[in-house]
């Protein structure tokens, strides 16, 4: 069997512990989980986590069957199959120096990113989009020397109506 990335929304209650019960699920039963973004929706008291996970058929109906059983989730969809707008929020902190900045400054103009901050020895750049967007500009500011990067996880709705 393959083993696939999906993509599960949960709506949730919105109490403290429900973040920390969703992950000992995972914990408990030997899932990994690839990514996972949080926050609160339109709805006052639900809270949406997008959650990301590896695994075949047969591991990814489990996660759904043990997710059901999580008295605070209200909802939940695997919306791998579906038509998805998906975005992904990266900082990146790159070594420069006055010689290398405008090279810098020109790949992070390519991908329409931005630079946030800089200082003597470095920059830091602000990323949207999807995985293979980031990843990209990863790659290509890597020669650079990456000092610090942190990515927010995967965030993703389906295309037209709701849920």
């Amino acid at each position: 069997m393959t083993q696939d990335q999906h993509t599960m929304v949960a709506l949730v209650a919105d109490r403290p512990g429900v973040l920390n019960r969703v992950a000992s699920l995972f914990r408990r039963r030997g899932f990994n989980i690839d990514s996972i973004a949080v926050g609160h929706t339109e709805q006052k008291g639900v809270s949406r986590m997008t959650i990301v996970v590896n695994g075949d058929e047969a591991t990814i109906e489990q996660v759904r069957k043990q997710l059901d059983k999580v008295i605070d989730v209200i909802k939940l969809s695997d919306i791998t199959e579906s038509s998805i707008v998906d975005r992904e929020l990266a900082l990146i902190k790159v070594r420069s120096t006055p010689e290398t900045r405008s090279e810098i400054m020109q790949i992070v103009d390519i991908f329409r990113a931005k630079i946030v901050d800089v200082a003597p020895d470095s920059v830091i750049i602000e990323v949207t989009g999807d995985t293979d967007k980031i990843d990209s500009l990863f790659n290509l500011l890597h020669n650079f020397g990456i000092k610090e990067m942190a990515r927010s996880g995967r965030l993703a709705m389906t295309r037209g109506s709701n849920l």
